[in-house]
């Protein structure tokens, strides 16, 4: 009835999680800022159609990341 032993693997990972979420972060916000400075040097013919593709790709992202957390 003795349980399994906590592994020191397992104790760091868990240590090391909230970081690689920051790293994550950090990256997907710079390749955002320069997509959206690429798209403002483009002019506004392609604004209309880039800022839809945008806008479902952040909704797509969301609702990706809602089932994930919930299962």
């Amino acid at each position: 009835m003795v349980g399994e032993p906590a592994l020191a693997a397992d104790a760091l990972f868990d240590l090391l999680m909230p970081a690689s979420q920051l790293l994550i972060g950090i990256l997907v916000l710079a390749a955002v800022v320069v997509s959206v400075h690429r798209l403002v040097m483009r002019g506004p013919s392609r604004m209309g159609g880039a800022m839809l593709i945008a806008g479902g790709a952040v909704v797509c992202l969301a609702v990706v990341s809602y089932l994930v957390q919930s299962f």
